[in-house]
C-alpha cells in the first residue's frame, strides 16, 4: 500500500476512531488501526471487541492496500508534524515507513486479515433524527448511569423504540434520569436495548452539534449510528433494564414551582462547603421559601433562601447536592416543578412548562 496525502486528511479521521482503542489490550491486534485503500477512498477502523468506530475519507491512492499500524503512534506522529504537512506513507513487508519533509518513521505493522471487524452485521428499525437532537437527549441523561456496578445492566443508557417515539433513560438505583422524544419511528414492536458506557461516551463525542442526520441501526446484539462518512458499531448489554415507570412517581402532594437557574446557582453556592465524604444538602419548605442548607464534617455551614411558589406545608428532606444540580442542569425551560410526597419518598424533577425530561431522586438521611 502506498499514499500520500495532507496531514489533515489523514489525522482528522484517525482522531475519529481512535477512542476506541484500549491503552491496555489482551491482543496486539487491538492495539492498531486498520488503514485499507482503494483508488480513491481510505477506511480507518479501529475496536476494542465492544466499540467498533469506522469513517472514509476520500484520497488518491497511488497503490492500493490493506494494513494495520499502531494507532496511538501514528495518532502521536501526525499531531506532532507540521500542520501544513504531507505525508507519504508507504508498506513493504511487515514495516510501515510514514514520511513528512525531513521526518522518517517505520513502524511495524499487523495482518489486515487479523483484524477483527463487525462489517456484515444485519441492522433494522433506521431511525433517522438530526444529530444535535439524538446528542440533546444523550447529554441529558447519560449522567445518570452506574459505574461498574454489579447489577451490569445498570452500567449503560436504555434506548426504547415504540410507535412514534423514542426514549432514552439512565439510572444507578439512586436516581434516573429519563427522555422523551415524539419521533417519526414505527418498529414492528417495543425495542428496548442497552448501550454500554463506553459506547455513551464515543456517541456523545462524536455526535456533531448540528443539524446533520443520524442514522440508527437496531440488530440482534449491536447498535449502528452512520453520522456522514463516521460509523459507530457497539455491542449492547445483555441484560433487562428495570421497570422505570414503576420508578417514576405518578403522584405528590407537594409541588414547588421555582426559577431553575435561581435555584441552580443556590444550591451551587450551598454545595461549596461540602466535602468528598458530605454530598448532602437539606431542603427546608415553607410557604413561598425554600431554604437550601449544607454542613461538613468541621461543623462548616452554608445556607440560602429562594423564593418559590409553594403553599404545601412545612417539609423537610434530605437530597444528594450533585443530584439535584445534575438534574436542574440537563432541563430546559426558566421554570422547574419540583414534586414530593413526604420526607422519606422520591422527588420528581421536570419542566413546569412541559416537556420530554423526567428526574426521579431518591432521598438521603442527614
Amino acid at each position: 500500500m502506498k499514499l500520500e496525502a495532507k496531514r489533515e486528511q489523514l489525522l482528522k479521521p484517525l482522531q475519529h476512531v481512535v477512542g476506541a482503542v484500549e491503552r491496555r489490550q489482551t491482543l496486539p491486534i487491538l492495539a492498531n488501526v486498520l488503514l485499507a485503500a482503494d483508488e480513491r477512498e481510505l477506511t480507518l477502523t479501529a475496536t476494542d471487541l465492544e466499540v467498533e468506530l469506522s469513517t472514509r475519507t476520500e484520497l488518491l491512492i497511488d497503490t492500493p492496500g490493506e494494513i494495520t499500524l499502531p494507532a496511538r503512534k501514528l495518532h502521536d506522529i501526525l499531531r506532532a508534524l507540521p500542520e501544513d504537512g504531507v505525508v507519504s506513507l508507504s508498506v513493504d513487508g511487515d514495516k510501515a515507513t510514514v514520511r513528512c519533509g525531513r521526518s522518517r518513521f517505520t513502524l511495524a505493522t499487523l495482518p489486515a486479515g487479523d483484524f477483527p471487524t463487525l462489517e456484515d452485521l444485519p441492522f433494522a428499525s433506521d431511525i433517522r433524527l438530526p444529530q444535535n437532537v439524538l446528542r440533546d437527549l444523550i447529554e441529558r441523561t447519560h449522567f445518570a448511569m452506574a459505574q461498574q456496578d454489579v447489577r451490569y445492566y445498570l452500567n449503560g443508557l436504555l434506548l426504547e423504540v415504540s410507535l412514534g417515539a423514542l426514549r432514552l433513560v439512565a439510572t444507578d438505583g439512586h436516581r434516573l434520569a429519563f427522555q422523551e422524544l415524539q419521533a417519526d419511528v414505527s418498529p414492528a414492536e417495543t425495542r428496548q436495548v442497552i448501550v454500554p458506557r463506553k459506547g455513551v461516551v464515543e456517541l456523545l463525542r462524536l455526535l456533531a452539534d448540528s443539524d446533520a442526520e443520524a442514522l440508527l441501526g437496531l440488530g440482534a446484539n449491536h447498535i449502528r449510528v452512520t453520522m456522514g462518512d463516521i460509523r459507530f458499531t457497539s455491542k449492547l448489554i445483555d441484560g433487562k433494564f428495570p421497570d422505570y415507570q414503576r420508578v417514576i412517581p405518578r403522584e405528590g402532594g407537594r409541588v414547588v414551582i421555582a426559577d431553575r437557574v435561581a435555584l441552580r446557582n443556590a444550591l451551587t453556592r450551598t454545595s461549596l462547603v461540602l466535602s468528598d465524604k458530605t454530598q448532602g444538602i437539606r431542603l427546608q419548605l415553607e410557604d413561598w421559601t425554600l431554604r437550601t442548607q449544607a454542613q461538613n464534617p468541621d461543623q462548616e455551614e452554608a445556607e440560602e433562601e429562594v423564593e418559590i411558589n409553594y403553599s404545601g406545608g412545612p417539609l423537610e428532606i434530605g437530597f444528594n447536592g450533585g443530584y439535584l444540580l445534575d438534574a436542574l442542569g440537563a432541563l430546559g425551560g426558566e421554570l422547574a416543578k419540583l414534586t414530593f410526597s413526604d420526607a422519606s419518598s422520591s422527588c420528581l424533577i421536570e419542566e413546569a412548562e412541559g416537556g420530554g425530561g423526567k428526574h426521579v431522586i431518591m432521598p438521603m438521611r442527614l
